[in-house]
């Protein structure tokens, strides 16, 4: 087997090549010449890439106050002018209703950070009974789907509600309910599967061997999470010093296989097939199945915490439709419209979003 490599960069380079399979493919180019010419683009010395990396993963570890603290000076500056650019979803959730108002509501939601908390051991990311009986409520009157970096069957696993779509590995594992769909009473919900990225499985599988090996092995604290379409390589509970090693590490593995490649979000690496697939083509995607892709009466609501995020919230600015909703507690550059603190907040406008669709009917 020809084995597929890794392009290197902090933020996402181009992509390649993915099998046609569905109604919505990720789009095709020319196999593996243009997966060494891609590679061939990214011509940088060991030390510009080291420096860059870890530039980045410093970047995605902020020590400064968060958004609740007291701000003084330029940095209260900066708050309030990202505030005015990006206002609590929830300070400003009337005038949000309004421009949703007589048009049909989707929601997407990612799910570490956004349902549940941030937590060192990404295995004790558990969400409580009171987001899942708000999620619970919102799928009961909208079609609602969970978008994440991580495993499908893991994600529901935590979830546990057969109700919604899930997209795992970022919507490169897609599947719609297993259970009767609750906005057509009586009718079998449709299901969904999209997998554009099947023809990866065994190399991810031997790419993961290989990290546990070299990464997790010899780094304390280090974590490498199979999820199935794709791998994520946790360094949050890896001292600081050692983040260094932990990239070479990873870049050591990788070099041999340049049909993959390497992003990253908050406190983790993550290795993905070299498809021209993330989060935004999931939404379009699940747009699309749900039968609403030229419909221009959908409000879709995305809420996301990561930087893959960005693809989604990027499509709706695209689109011109819906909202999409930060959770940070602290000013960062994004493309959403909106922001929450903490899934505490996002518990609450999911609930106030029931509320306000009940009121109305």
């Amino acid at each position: 087997m020809t084995k597929p490599g890794v392009v290197l960069g902090p933020e996402d380079a181009a992509v390649v090549a993915a099998a046609r399979h569905f109604s919505f493919p990720p789009p095709r180019t020319t196999g593996a010449d243009s997966c060494r010419k891609l590679a061939a683009q990214v011509d940088l010395g060991a030390a510009a890439v080291m420096g860059s990396w870890l530039d980045s993963m410093k970047a995605s570890s902020p020590r400064h106050k968060l958004m609740a603290a007291p701000l003084a000076g330029a940095a209260d500056a900066e708050h309030d002018d990202w505030m005015e650019r990006h206002p609590s979803a929830l300070e400003r959730f009337d005038a949000l209703a309004a421009a949703a108002k007589g048009k049909q509501v989707a929601v997407f939601l990612d799910y570490d950070g956004t349902l549940s908390p941030i937590v060192e051991d990404p295995d004790s990311a558990v969400m409580t009974d009171e987001m899942r009986e708000a999620v619970r409520s919102v799928a009961a009157r909208f079609p609602t789907a969970i978008v994440s970096g991580r495993c499908r069957d893991k994600v529901f696993g935590f979830v546990k509600l057969e109700e919604l779509y899930y997209a795992g590995s970022h919507g490169m594992d897609i599947r719609g309910p297993t259970a009767a769909d609750p906005n057509n009473p009586g009718k079998e919900a449709r299901s969904v599967l999209c997998q554009p990225a099947a023809e990866f499985l065994p190399v991810i599988e031997e790419v993961y061997g290989a990290l546990v090996g070299s990464v997790e092995a010899a780094i304390p604290g280090a974590k490498v999470e199979n999820n199935k379409f794709c791998l994520s390589v946790h360094f949050r509970c890896v001292e600081e010093a050692e983040w260094g090693d932990l990239f070479d590490r990873v870049r050591a593995v990788l070099k041999d296989y340049p049909g993959l490649r390497l992003t990253q979000g908050r406190k983790v690496l993550e290795v993905r097939p070299m498809i021209k697939w993330d989060k935004g083509k999931a939404l379009e995607f699940l747009l699309d199945a749900l039968g609403y892709a030229e419909r221009s009466d959908v409000f879709p609501i995305y809420i996301g915490d990561d930087r893959t995020d960005e693809d989604a919230f990027k499509v709706l600015r695209s689109r011109g439709q819906g909202a999409g909703i930060l959770v940070s507690k602290f000013p960062k550059e994004t493309t959403a419209s909106f922001s929450l603190r903490e899934p505490a907040e996002v518990r609450d406008f999911l609930r106030r979003l029931v509320d306000d669709d009940a009121n109305a009917t």
